[in-house]
């Protein structure tokens, strides 16, 4: 499974960035899909989540700015952001986990300017 992110950028605090993840490879379906983030000298920390069906979890300090989405035909996950904060600035990594593997994609790094 290849996990190919894109839609990262530089904005100035109260703008949006819309990311997306596409998965491609040999496999059947692909169940829970995430977002994650690292920012320099911390860890990396869950984002937003969402199941094959919709159901969704957001950390707290995303949530009512940022919506996870996904289209299970084109095998795609997004991350649609808004009322960025220069606290947002990290890379962030999509996720997804078969058969007990984690796979994650190459990372795209966000930068929110004050």
């Amino acid at each position: 499974v290849q996990l190919q992110a894109s839609g990262g950028g530089l904005v100035q605090a109260g703008g949006s960035l819309r990311l997306s993840c596409t998965a491609s490879g040999r496999f059947v379906t692909i169940n829970t899909m995430g977002w994650y983030r690292q920012a320099p000298g911390k860890q990396r920390e869950a984002v937003a989540t969402i199941t094959r069906i919709g159901l969704t979890t957001y950390a707290d300090f995303v949530k009512g700015r940022f919506t996870i989405s996904r289209d299970n035909a084109k095998n795609t996950v997004y991350l649609q952001m808004n009322s960025l904060k220069p606290e947002d600035t990290a890379i962030y990594y999509c996720n997804t986990v078969m058969m007990t593997t984690n796979y994650w994609g190459q990372g795209t790094q966000v930068t929110v300017s004050s």
